[in-house]
């Protein structure tokens, strides 16, 4: 039986979990891990408290055990004729052995099918340790699977007490040394202690600034998530008043008092609408809101070219994702990730419907506080599933901008770029605007910059009404489908704006 995410497997510690697989009986193991010494640390704790003897392999130093005695096995064939000749109750640790299992080399996988079945009779435990998950269909059915999870806080507390220690700082203590530990969370503990040694180097003390710095550029190096440092708050958002007051009402999920009071953990935030009209913004500020970090998962590199690489790419954004929580989540363009779903079956073999069905799944049964917010320009685009109730807290449909939000939108975009709003009249700017989103009202007012740069004066609402004219909007060159996307949104999505007699009145159908 082959068991995948750590988070089907929760409750038990790791240490614990490897004990019951041996003492059940289980001969083959396949740790994934990025993190070997943590692992060997964790393997020798095992076998200590089994009363087991242990060896270590690796294709560089051969086979040896806890004592120093080198076996000369170097060769991944021979190292498996070696381990039928070690006595019983004994555990092997094969380093990057997945490699060799990666070629699929037949005459190997039929002798390690061997040395399992003889092992099974003798209290042997094979343990593969990789960084990724590499498994012919051969032996899935004969090694067990288990996601070595991220350190958690607790875990890091040792690592961040050592630097401490031999940096001969003062101990960190109360609310410092949770800001520190939390920017650490989503490293490895080899990264975390790397990047706390960078912190006294560069400042003479653990900043959890830098820590969190060097956090972001460990978790941007695998090309699907990375950390988005922002500055957008709610306040920086024209109108959405119905989104906002949603948000603003749960700003405090995420703390003890929100917990002792029984509130579930939050799911996340599905947000359709009009390209341009504040989705990614709002995304964004959620972040602010909760007062947590935020990542952007690029759900299109998922999918990966080789065998079983967008499952094992899915294991690890959800890993980084719960080690950080709590967190924002932000999926951009959902719909381009997930495009292709009904073919799957005939173009990829299936692997869009199963990375989807794992996601959804995750999506469903999480406890950790990972706060999902989901962008889609096109809704309809999605399969069913993925938008039916337990999925999403609220799905959120965001239209073009009324008369009020467009005010507000000029007021914030004539400040953003260093102007008063008092020298505009703000009113008859909206009214001039009627049909565009906030990107065009800032692509508006940028292109009247240029030109009052130009002439050498201030933009003046002339300069913008002169570019207003030949300015032709989304709203006209894809009115079809926007009708469209408002047809579907009706009865099916709540409006992220309090529905005016302006808004009432554009056609729906």
């Amino acid at each position: 039986m082959v068991f995948g995410s750590s988070y089907l497997q929760k409750g038990i510690k790791m240490k614990q979990k490897i004990i019951n697989y041996i003492r059940a009986g289980y001969s083959g193991l396949y740790l994934v891990s990025p993190e070997e010494q943590r692992v060997e640390a964790e393997i020798k704790q095992v076998a200590q408290e089994l009363q087991y003897h242990l060896h270590f392999w690796s294709v560089v130093n051969g086979l040896i055990d806890t004592v120093g005695k080198v076996i000369n096995a170097e060769d991944p064939m021979e190292v498996l004729n070696k381990i039928d000749e070690l006595p019983e109750r004994t555990i092997v640790l094969l380093k990057d052995y997945h490699l060799f299992l990666a070629d699929a080399n037949p005459v190997l996988i039929r002798q390690l099918k061997d040395v399992l079945i003889n092992a099974k009779t003798k209290n042997k435990t094979l343990i593969v340790l990789g960084c990724r998950l590499c498994l012919p269909p051969e032996l899935e059915h004969e090694l067990t699977v288990l996601e070595f999870a991220l350190p958690s806080k607790d875990q890091l507390v040792p690592v961040l007490d050592g630097i401490v220690e031999s940096a001969s700082l003062q101990p960190i203590t109360g609310e410092a040394r949770d800001k520190v530990l939390d920017s650490a969370c989503g490293l490895t503990t080899i990264e975390a202690e790397n990047a706390f040694a960078l912190s006294v180097v560069k400042s003479k003390e653990i900043d959890p600034n830098i820590v969190a710095s060097e956090k972001a550029q460990v978790v941007k190096k695998n090309g699907l998530l990375e950390i988005i440092e922002t500055t957008e708050t709610l306040e920086t958002i024209g109108g959405l008043d119905v989104l906002k007051n949603w948000l603003l009402k749960r700003r405090r999920a995420y703390t003890h008092e929100a917990v002792e009071f029984g509130l579930p953990v939050l799911k996340g935030l599905m947000i359709t609408g009009i390209p341009g009209t504040g989705k990614s913004l709002t995304a964004k500020a959620t972040a602010k809101v909760f007062g947590v970090p935020l990542l952007k998962l690029d759900s299109g590199r998922i999918f990966a070219g080789l065998v079983g690489q967008s499952e094992a790419n899915l294991r690890s954004v959800i890993q980084t994702a719960e080690a950080i929580a709590p967190c924002v989540l932000w999926i951009d363009e959902l719909e381009k990730g997930f495009a292709g779903l009904k073919s799957s079956g005939s173009t990829d073999g299936g692997t869009s419907s199963r990375v989807f069905g794992s996601f959804i799944s995750w999506m469903q049964e999480k406890t950790k506080p990972v706060f999902i917010v989901a962008t889609a320009n096109d809704v309809t685009k999605l399969p069913p599933e993925m938008l039916r109730k337990g999925r999403f807290d609220e799905m959120f449909f965001v239209d073009l901008p009324n008369l009020a939000e467009r005010e507000a939108i000029w007021k914030i975009q004539i400040s953003k770029h260093g102007r008063d709003p008092k020298d505009y009249d703000l009113i008859q700017l909206a009214r001039m605007t009627e049909g565009l989103t906030g990107s065009e009202i800032e692509a508006v007012f940028v292109e009247a910059l240029f030109d009052g740069f130009d002439q050498g004066k201030e933009p003046e609402d002339l300069t913008i009404a002169n570019v207003l004219t030949g300015f032709v909007p989304l709203s006209k060159t894809m009115s079809e489908p926007i009708e469209e996307l408002r047809k579907w949104a009706k009865g099916r999505a709540k409006y992220a704006t309090t529905q005016t007699m302006e808004t009432k009145l554009r056609k729906v159908a």
